[in-house]
């Protein structure tokens, strides 16, 4: 499991932190000096496993606000660096915020830019920090989490000043919505708690002077002040910071703001840092100010962790997929020991019951397969009905044409064997007579003939083969419409053959 570890650095030192479920633990402190940078090496790599969070409170870090046209991509990010670069040129430690569009002026974009401009302070830490390889997910300041503090504790809308205490420093910060737009460190030169509260007095007066002078509020506009503090020195603060002029002050109880943020280590003393590193450590901001190449090795962690919970899955579902393969298994075992003693028992039922039966003479594999020997000629049995059929179907539209004598047969030699038949067609034999109606042309006799000869032929599953033809036709002989008029009343016979394969 990765672990969380936040860094605290001020103007002289920096202070480690263990966060764990809601709890702040200190660590180590460390100097800018060349023992304690090492000591800070080596605490770095012996925390493998951690990830680090870094929040500066430092004097050096400005705030512009500017606006640009409407933009996407790869020009919308130019024009950012070259802004950067225009107001704070010659440090890597910059962030942007978006402030929404202008309905008003074709959509322009207003920016927050933000830097920390004296990088030579962060240098010997970020220096260790990349020499031990130690996952650094980012660089964040106080400013950028007082909105916060106050979105969770139910304050800050609207335009507002937040005063706390860092080391011994007053940091002071103008916020609209929520968004810190105006940050700065004041010296603490009394750190008793009356000095505490005079400086709350005295600073929160300077900077709504300086606000009024930069037009960032108006005159007679009404700002509200909030001021966090130790439950102790609240009095004190309250009797130092009464409402006056155009502000109005509200007072944060630090115990009171830890158990609503869920901090279990409260503030000792006046002190705010272990408030914003709380924040910092559940709900860190989007914008931080460390770039891609000192947030390396926390890219690389993030795909190892990526990687290694692909692989968590993987082996979860693979595990899960041999557990349920293993209980079919297990069912179908069941399934076959069940169904084997079903079938032992109904064998035996079997054999009790056919001890009772009359004895046949013969073997039960003997009957068996006489039994499908029957099955299989009865299957092949054929039936002249379909072939008769076709003939009467003819016979019915041709009433000139009498049937004499009609012969069904299966094969040509009509044998069949227990094996089955010989032949795979059936035969038809048709012999009759064409009787004309009254006088009636040889031509007339032969044109019946052939109507009835075609209306068998609409059958396409039959082969039709004439074996006599009402009239002897003899080669080079021709016909007349007169020859035979004698003999047209008397009836004409002739025979047809008709031969239908049969289907498997």
């Amino acid at each position: 499991m990765t672990d969380r570890r936040l860094l605290y650095l001020d103007t002289h030192r920096l202070s480690a932190y263990a966060w764990r479920q809601g709890k702040l633990l200190p660590e180590d402190i460390f100097e800018n000096n060349e023992t304690d940078l090492g000591r800070f090496a080596d605490y770095l790599r012996s925390q493998k496993n951690s990830h680090f969070s870094l929040l500066a409170n430092v004097a050096e870090e400005g705030h512009v606000l500017e606006t640009i046209p409407f933009l996407h991509g790869r020009d919308r990010a130019a024009l950012i660096a070259r802004k950067i670069g225009h107001h704070f040129l010659g440090t890597p430690l910059s962030t942007v915020i978006s402030l929404g569009y202008e309905r008003a002026r074709r959509k322009n974009e207003k920016l927050l830019i933000s830097a920390l401009t004296n990088p030579v302070h962060f240098d010997p830490w970020l220096h260790c920090i990349n020499s031990a390889e130690a996952p650094l997910a980012g660089i964040y300041t106080v400013a950028q989490l007082g909105g916060q503090l106050l979105k969770k504790l139910g304050f800050g809308k609207g335009r507002c000043l937040l005063l706390t205490l860092q080391d011994h420093s007053i940091r002071e910060s103008f916020l609209v919505d929520g968004q810190t737009l105006f940050s700065r460190m004041a010296p603490l030169t009394d750190s008793s708690i009356a000095g505490i509260a005079s400086s709350f007095s005295a600073e929160a007066g300077k900077l709504h002077q300086y606000l009024v002078g930069q037009r960032q509020v108006g005159r007679d506009e009404m700002l509200p002040v909030f001021i966090a503090a130790h439950p102790q020195a609240l009095p004190s603060v309250e009797n130092a910071c009464p409402d006056r002029g155009q502000l109005s002050f509200a007072f944060i109880d630090s115990h009171i703001a830890a158990k609503r943020l869920g901090l279990h280590t409260p503030p000792t003393d006046s002190r705010s840092e272990l408030l914003f590193l709380h924040l910092l450590a559940i709900s860190p901001p989007r914008q931080q100010f460390a770039g891609e190449g000192h947030r390396h090795d926390y890219r690389l962690a993030q795909i190892r962790q990526s990687m290694i919970a692909a692989g968590v899955i993987a082996l979860l579902g693979s595990t899960l997929f041999a557990a349920k393969e293993i209980y079919q298994a297990q069912t179908f075992r069941e399934e076959i020991l069940t169904l084997a003693a079903s079938e032992a028992d109904l064998n035996g039922r079997y054999q009790e019951i056919s001890a009772t039966f009359p004895q046949l003479g013969i073997d039960n594999e003997t009957l068996r397969r006489l039994t499908t020997r029957h099955t299989d000629l009865i299957r092949q049995q054929r039936q002249p009905g379909p072939a008769y059929r076709s003939v009467s179907r003819a016979l019915n539209e041709m009433p000139s044409v009498v049937l004499d004598s009609i012969e069904w047969k299966i094969g040509r030699f009509g044998k069949s064997t227990a094996a089955g038949i010989e032949d795979d067609e059936e035969i038809t034999t048709v012999r009759g007579s064409i009787h004309p109606e009254g006088a009636a042309s040889t031509r007339q006799t032969l044109a019946t003939f052939e109507q009835f000869v075609e209306r068998l032929r609409n059958d396409p599953s039959i082969t039709l083969n004439v074996l006599q033809q009402p009239f002897e036709m003899e080669s080079g002989r021709s016909l007349r419409g007169g020859d035979g008029t004698d003999e047209s009343t008397l009836p004409r016979p002739f025979a047809v053959e008709i031969s239908r394969k049969i289907a498997p």
